[in-house]
């Protein structure tokens, strides 16, 4: 007897997948509407749409804006509504005679809840399903790997590039803007997220956001910043200084490199997200900063800058090889400054592969 044929492409895997595990999970069927999901399942890029998964079939719904876009991109099924979405998707559950339909909790609006709840048949139900599809996205396929490896290339030249033009005088904002411009030049769709360039003090801020100060001589620069490439994300921090760094700065540079570096050589599959943070901040101890630390170690990315796993003091997750996660110690120091040094990496077997290929030597420009 002949084995039936492989899906012509990664999305109808993924969505077979999810197929398959309805039955487990006791539905009769599971609605995603969460744009990184749609885009895993689906291939669709558009803002408005929402999928039905059923043991028989997938059906995205979508409206008129994106009727083309959607045939180009997507392989399963596409209804197009005239009305609201929602109201399609209550049609297609009864027409189908689904009765437990799963959907995304932390996802859906409170409104949207009750809207599609009150269009369902008496005898159909909405169950929360939480985080499947994200769980499903944590490993990523050698095709994955590739767009975000291709992504991490092109954040890194970006900074290249517009660290040439860094001089005293120009503004936090200045720098963003050349650092986001370089990176659509090089083949960018848009920022991973919202760049970060904090000067002096402001440095200390983890998230400080750019703003109209300039830079000046003497200045300690810090830059986190990712490119969305192909819909993947990258993510890497990189700490300049316009002259010489003090002697304190100097010494809190090293504590957060060798943070790092540990940090890295700790990561491969079987170890758990809580132990691996657990190494930063014995490192970072042993130079008396460790309550200078005051965000998670790294965190997983792909479709979302920020996806499971999260690399924190409390995390109960293990690492997987084919996870992309970041590792991103910093040491953060009100009214003097702050340092943080991260790249994204690829978790192995035995080891994780170092995607960032951004130098991490204390760089004085």
């Amino acid at each position: 007897m002949s084995s039936s044929p492989e899906p012509a492409d990664p999305f109808d895997q993924r969505r077979q997948a999810v197929a398959s595990g309805l039955a487990e999970r006791k539905l009769d069927g599971l609605l995603v509407a969460f744009s990184p999901n749609l885009r895993y399942l689906t291939g669709f890029t558009g803002s408005n749409g929402s999928l039905l998964i059923t043991d028989g079939k997938s059906i995205l719904f979508t409206d008129p804006r994106y009727q083309i876009q959607a045939a180009q991109e997507v392989t399963c099924r596409v209804k197009t509504a005239k009305g609201p979405l929602l109201m399609e998707v209550a049609r297609a559950i009864a027409r189908l005679g689904l009765k437990r339909i799963g959907y995304e909790p932390a996802r859906m609006t409170c409104d949207a809840y009750e809207s599609l709840k009150s269009r369902l048949p008496m005898r159909a139900s909405l169950e929360p399903v939480k985080g499947w599809i994200e769980e499903l996205r944590m490993v990523k396929s050698p095709a994955e790997i590739a767009r975000i490896r291709k992504s991490v290339e092109t954040n890194s030249l970006a900074f290249e590039q517009a660290v040439a033009h860094v001089r005293p005088g120009m503004t936090e904002q200045d720098l963003a803007a050349e650092l986001e411009y370089r990176m659509r030049r090089l083949g960018a769709e848009k920022p991973a997220f919202e760049t970060i360039v904090a000067a002096g003090v402001r440095s200390a801020l983890p998230h400080a956001q750019p703003t109209a100060a300039r830079l000046k001589p003497r200045d300690l620069v810090l830059v986190d910043m990712g490119a969305q490439r192909d819909g993947y994300c990258s993510d890497m921090t990189r700490v300049l200084f316009l002259g010489a760094p003090t002697v304190k700065m100097k010494r809190v540079y090293r504590a957060v490199l060798e943070a790092q570096l540990a940090t890295i050589a700790a990561v491969r599959a079987g170890v758990s997200t809580a132990a691996v943070d657990r190494v930063a901040r014995k490192v970072l101890r042993g130079y008396g900063l460790d309550r200078a630390f005051v965000h998670s170690t790294g965190h997983g990315l792909g479709l979302e800058i920020h996806e499971p796993p999260r690399l924190g003091k409390r995390d109960k997750a293990r690492l997987q090889a084919g996870m992309a996660i970041t590792i991103e110690p910093g040491v953060y120091l009100e009214g003097v400054g702050g340092i943080r040094i991260e790249d994204t990496v690829v978790v192995t077997e035995n080891g994780c592969e170092i995607l960032t290929p951004t130098s991490k030597e204390l760089r004085a420009i």
